[in-house]
């Protein structure tokens, strides 16, 4: 058994643009493009970046929610890229997702009970008496009641409809379980009690965490390692202590400096980025982040930067850094 539990390589999302008299290809959004990292076994790896930066369709990508362009996903060392239907549908009982909005996630018709059946259901788990009895069980896992099977979506709370969520998700007992910025639309004192709640679980059922977020605080109170995105690639990726210590990417040392501290005698010298994100339609060459760079030299303009090891477990996609 190896360590890696997923293994992902030269991971591309790109959609096309039509347009034009007949509806043509007339352009490409490249959404995730050419990403590749690795989960342990029972870690959190943390996926932090903009908004639109790819984070969601990696995560979805790999559960082939979305169909990716090209690339290689392995999971517990099995290509799921080449995967038909029914054998595609049996390994996502060890990849689950929990997604991002409570509120749109549940199926408004459907009591909880139906719900959180539902995945036993259709993956022919149980006897109707057996998959009530689990039912009961994952809601007390939860932090909610057995009697709360009966009720609807709109009778709760949304810290409690994400731990609807989280319970479906560990119905069918995951290896990987994909979290697309669980607590983003929750309330801070909600959101505290979600992430202790997965790291509780996570102890519990030897679980695996891909972890996707905006919020750097939320990623460093949860992950072992982090990768910072831009722009669809992975520019830097390393454990987390590192990473808030050590930053050595441009990108990552400006995001970094615009989280509050809680210290008033700490001055931190914040970096301010000029301009806008460019269109993931139409990337800058080279380089996608040199348009924003406040350290870009003339190579960052032409050359793509390579993602390496720069130091042990630290790799980083940046000119600065070339071992050359």
């Amino acid at each position: 058994m190896t360590e890696e539990l997923l293994v992902v390589s030269n991971l591309k999302k790109y959609y096309p643009i039509t347009g034009g008299v007949l509806g043509g290809e007339i352009g490409t959004v490249k959404a995730v493009d050419d990403i590749s990292f690795s989960v342990k076994r029972g870690e959190t790896l943390g996926l932090v970046g903009e908004s639109g930066c790819g984070k969601s369709t990696t995560g979805r990508s790999l559960l082939r929610l979305i169909e990716p362009t090209s690339g290689e996903i392995r999971f517990d060392g099995v290509d799921v890229m080449k995967l038909k239907h029914e054998d595609l549908r049996k390994i996502r009982r060890d990849m689950q997702i929990v997604f991002q909005d409570p509120f749109a996630s549940l199926n408004p018709r459907h009591n909880v009970e139906k719900i959180l059946e539902e995945p036993l259901i259709v993956h022919k788990i149980g006897t109707p008496a057996e998959r009530k009895k689990r039912v009961a069980k994952m809601l007390e896992v939860v932090g909610l009641s057995s009697y709360h099977a009966r009720r609807y979506p709109h009778q709760f709370s949304g810290g409690q409809r994400q731990r609807i969520g989280i319970a479906r998700a560990l119905m069918l007992n995951p290896k990987l379980i994909v979290a697309d910025e669980p607590v983003s639309a929750l309330d801070v004192s909600i959101q505290s009690q979600v992430l202790n709640l997965m790291q509780d679980l996570q102890k519990e059922m030897g679980l695996t965490y891909l972890f996707i977020a905006h919020d750097l605080s939320v990623v460093r109170h949860i992950s072992d390692r982090v990768g910072v995105m831009y722009l669809g690639r992975i520019v830097e990726l390393t454990t987390s202590n590192q990473l808030y210590t050590n930053p050595l990417h441009p990108y990552t040392q400006a995001l970094l400096s615009a989280v509050p501290t809680p210290d008033p005698d700490v001055v931190r010298e914040r970096i301010i980025l000029e301009g806008d994100v460019p269109s993931p339609a139409n990337p800058p060459g080279g380089c996608t982040f040199h348009t924003r760079c406040p350290k870009a030299k003339e190579e960052c303009k032409t050359v793509r930067p390579q993602f390496q090891e720069v130091e042990l477990g630290h790799f980083v996609a940046c000119h600065l850094y070339s071992q050359a």
